[in-house]
């Protein structure tokens, strides 16, 4: 059943393109009903509006909390119109239908997302009214219109004009989808901030109903494979820096591994203070290294492995200059995407004019970096349900490091410890990794024994592993290894110790006059 929209409740937050659409309504003849600040709104622009006070015959009060919870407000709404019994009902009470129900919610999410927002601003932006108008309007979809998104105002309009005054069952039913997410994402929002905001001041990690909801950003040409389809979606309300917050100033459009990557490299970059770069394929490092800038550890990080590096995504944790962005699109480098705070403007015009990268090469700008938020958790889908866990912001090189051998490393060499651990932290488990005057020669990572992990990472070192620092994400479970790491000339390494074996790794390190410490923190990453 259709019929022309004859009224119509209007109120919202976000008054964009309200004006126009209520006067497109109120042309075709639609009585306007509003509250507070959108009857304001409409009254002040010249568009005939009824107060819903008016309307009611009951008076807003508390302040605005109560205005629209009355029956002839939910009654005009949730009436079905071919039912003899709810048609009597509405008579027998005056109530008059309501057939579009225009609304947005109070921005609560913009409120907490305010530096030090007190928390009695905050439950005072949890609206009630509204949520309560879009679900009754969202479940009685096949004779009302919800919209709660002013992008749609136009194709309503359109609509209208071209149904005469109707707005078809595919839209509505497409509008009510539209309102019950939004309804879902506020919802969520609201339990996520309450929960951070528990009484004894410490934020809920793993609550007993956990929320997940996003807003998606854009669809992708396919998932991890071209049989698979995928798209990228943003947690509302999420603050940090990061893939999902970034910028797209140039090149093709990401696809489902691009993101993965992208991640794994900012993870890795945002790891040290000093001028950064890590070079990531598949998820793990292939390159990475520091220095005094960014171009001379551009240089260092794709020494690492320039094999590997070839079609990888490349994280920096300083504004890409004109020295980097020439050494980065060099003819013999390929990449996949590039992501920094932010690109000088000689260094984008280079990237995006240069044969090859221009139309190609993904460039993301993250802006400034803002604090890591601890509260993030890490979510897996598993048949059928998800694991969550807190985020892995420890290195596990302060204060507990112990050191274990006869020999206690230099000043230097736990300096490179201490950047082979913030490394090894971020490849994939089994993991191992060389580093050399702060330059990661080589990895070992996904291995179903430690010993061949570090074996790869030796072939991927060659005679780089000599002087070098190994450090490994777990304990050593037999001495061998060590042993491996010890022969091809690594001096020093870095780990959680636990073994059972843990005194026979010791006596192989003191054999090989290597030095070792322990670090208690486990960095294992399936």
């Amino acid at each position: 059943m259709t019929q022309p929209i004859r009224r119509a409740l209007i109120s919202v937050s976000d008054k964009r393109g309200i004006v126009d659409f209520a006067r497109a309504l109120a042309a075709r003849g639609v009585e306007l009903l509003s509250t507070g600040g959108t009857h304001k709104t409409l009254r002040d622009a010249g568009v005939a509006v009824k107060e819903v006070s008016e309307h009611t015959g009951f008076p807003e009060m508390l302040d605005g909390r109560v205005k629209t919870l009355h029956p002839k407000i939910h009654g005009g709404i949730l009436a079905i119109r071919d039912n003899a019994e709810h048609r009597a009902a509405c008579e027998k009470h005056q109530i008059a239908p309501i057939d579009l129900v225009c609304v947005n919610l109070y921005p609560f999410e913009a409120t907490i997302a305010k530096p030090n927002v007190p928390f009695e601003e905050a439950v005072e932006n949890i609206d009630i009214g509204g949520p309560s108008m879009v679900r009754s309007a969202a479940k009685n979809h096949a004779f009302v219109a919800v919209i709660t998104d002013p992008d749609d105002y136009n194709s309503i309009v359109k609509e209208l004009e071209t149904f005469d005054g109707e707005i078809s069952k595919a839209t509505r039913a497409r509008l009510a989808r539209k309102a019950f997410a939004l309804t879902a994402k506020y919802d969520a929002a609201i339990a996520r901030y309450l929960e951070g905001a528990a009484e004894d001041g410490r934020a809920v990690t793993f609550p007993q109903i956990l929320t997940l909801t996003g807003a998606k950003i854009c669809d992708l040409r396919y998932g991890e494979n071209p049989h698979q389809r995928g798209a990228f979606y943003k947690i509302p309300g999420a603050t940090e820096t990061g893939v999902a917050s970034a910028r797209m100033l140039g090149g093709k459009a990401l696809s489902y591994n691009n993101i993965l990557d992208l991640d794994a490299a900012f993870g890795l970059v945002r790891e040290f203070d000093t001028p950064s770069v890590a070079i990531i394929k598949h998820n793990n490092p292939c390159g990475a290294a520091s220095r005094a800038n960014l171009r001379e550890a551009s240089e260092a990080a794709w020494s690492g492995d320039p094999v590997s590096a070839f079609g990888s995504v490349i994280a920096v944790n300083r504004n890409i200059d004109y020295a980097t962005a020439d050494f980065l699109a060099d003819e013999g480098h390929f990449v996949e995407c590039v992501i920094a705070p932010a690109f000088d403007e000689d260094a984008l015009k280079l990237l995006t004019t240069r044969p090859k990268w221009g139309k190609n090469v993904r460039l993301l700008e993250t802006g400034p970096f803002t604090a890591r938020d601890p509260r993030d958790l890490i979510i897996r889908k598993v048949a059928g349900g998800f694991v969550a866990q807190d985020r892995n912001l420890s290195t596990g090189t302060g204060n507990e490091i112990r050191i274990v051998t006869k020999r206690a490393p230099t000043a230097a060499e736990m300096q490179q410890m201490t950047f082979a651990a913030s490394i090894c932290k971020h490849v994939k488990s089994n993991a191992i990794v060389f580093a050399k005057d702060f330059t990661l020669v080589g990895t070992g990572a996904g291995q179903m024994s430690r010993v061949d992990s570090v074996n790869l990472a030796i072939s991927k070192a060659g005679e780089r592993v000599k002087g070098s620092i190994c450090a490994s994400d777990a304990f050593f479970p037999f001495p061998d290894g060590l042993e491996a790491a010890a022969r091809a000339g690594a001096t020093a390494a870095i780990q959680p110790g636990g073994s059972v074996r843990d005194s026979e790794v010791i006596a192989a390190a003191d054999r090989a006059g290597m030095a070792m410490v322990f670090t208690g923190v486990r960095h294992f990453l399936h």
